[in-house]
């Protein structure tokens, strides 16, 4: 067994510049790649944010801003801004972050399941659908005790 990983380690010295040159350019070129796709997804994030923001009567820029934009989302649900120290602490961090999932499904007149589903296990789809969809904004949750979820 261990003359299979020694082959595996040996270099190859038959190998050509050109070759590894080729070899350079083929990861350097799915480094381009992998960015273009991480900064459209950072993109999304972005604009499900804005939309959010906005429908819930805060300034949609807030939404590029790190920590901001979790203290407007803070807001948005009725919690305090202070719980973004909680978010620093490992595994209470989950939590909050779950708490807070809930109360902006709440917030928008969603189910809680709709707040763990789609909001914190789904974020990026979840937050599309508050934004661009038929859900309006009906006030925070957490200060009327989680009781906003819309009886219609």
């Amino acid at each position: 067994m261990l003359n299979v990983f020694a082959l595996l380690l040996q270099d190859d010295a038959s190998g050509s510049a050109a070759g590894n040159a080729a070899g350079v350019a083929a990861a350097a070129g799915i480094g381009m790649v992998m960015l273009l796709i991480w900064l459209a997804v950072i993109a999304v994030c972005i604009i499900a944010f804005w939309k959010v923001f906005t429908k819930a009567g805060q300034p949609g820029w807030a939404a590029i801003i790190p920590i901001y934009n979790l203290i407007i989302l803070l807001k948005i649900v009725g919690r305090p801004a202070w719980w973004v120290l909680l978010m620093l602490i490992p595994i209470v961090n989950i939590v909050i972050s779950l708490i807070v999932a809930i109360d902006v499904a709440k917030s928008f007149g969603q189910s809680p399941v709709f707040g763990v589903v789609m909001l914190w296990l789904l974020s990026i789809i979840g937050y599309l659908v508050l934004g661009f969809g038929s859900a309006k904004y009906i006030g925070p949750a957490a200060a009327t005790g989680g009781s906003a979820v819309a009886t219609a």
